[in-house]
């Protein structure tokens, strides 16, 4: 596939904008996708599409959020709006209150909930299916809908069980 723009270089880039249920694709050479992405880059950057997605501070006072300090990297939230990228590992924790809410903006859950590595094996599967029962369970409880509710309490109950025959079978 040829680029979009020159017409001569191989596209290697593909770029899809999704504008009022419009989707526009682009398919850009490399050179091309730098000087497009420089442009946009002057537009708005990455950092400002963060902030700008985030409920900044929802939680806390706006300069108290701004201000909270990573124990480990003591990068501020406030550099990470402006650069766009978090310090270390413990700056999620660090700022959990403010990156909970652009997470599930971004992502639809504040948790991975993609792709498990084979290396993990089942057991990384399983936790995440007894967990998502029994956060099914506990809204079936709130709501009041109990048939469901047993149903999902019956399934919870299967699982475990499996999950404490197949602990035995392996000793």
């Amino acid at each position: 596939m040829r680029c979009d723009v020159c017409s001569t270089n191989e596209a290697t880039v593909h770029l899809t904008e999704i504008v009022n249920d419009k989707i526009t694709k682009l398919h850009l050479c490399e050179s091309c996708a730098k000087e497009k992405g420089e442009e946009m880059e002057g537009h708005f950057g990455m950092s400002d599409l963060l902030a700008g997605l985030a409920d900044l501070g929802a939680n806390l006072e706006p300069d108290a959020a701004n201000n909270v300090k990573c124990p480990t990297c003591r990068f501020t939230y406030n550099d990470f709006k402006k650069v766009g990228r978090l310090g270390c590992g413990d700056c999620y924790e660090a700022f959990k209150k403010q990156l909970d809410p652009l997470l599930k903006r971004i992502h639809g859950a504040n948790r991975h909930t993609g792709k498990v590595p084979l290396m993990a094996g089942n057991t990384v599967k399983e936790n995440r299916t007894l967990q998502d029962i029994r956060t099914r369970l506990e809204k079936a409880i709130m709501a009041e809908e109990f048939e469901e509710a047993a149903k999902l309490r019956d399934a919870l109950r299967e699982l475990q069980n499996k999950r404490t025959s197949d602990s035995n079978d392996n000793k």
